[in-house]
């Protein structure tokens, strides 16, 4: 599963935020990702909201299980 992690600096000293979204389009690229981080900046959704852009990964990650579901 691929997860797209964004992480943004905050006002809070030493704090960032990272946004996690599991399952971005195949392909995203660099402008997208910048675009819609700032789009979360400008709308101000959380508290002690984001205030920069500190960069992006994307995180694929495999799962075995080895007993149980």
């Amino acid at each position: 599963m691929k997860t797209l992690r964004m992480t943004f600096g905050t006002p809070v000293a030493n704090e960032n935020l990272v946004l996690s979204l599991p399952y971005p389009k195949e392909g995203v690229t660099q402008a997208e990702i910048e675009t819609a981080m700032q789009a979360v900046i400008d709308h101000a959704i959380f508290v002690a909201g984001p205030n920069s852009r500190l960069g992006a990964d994307i995180v694929d990650r495999t799962v075995t299980i080895v007993f149980g579901d």
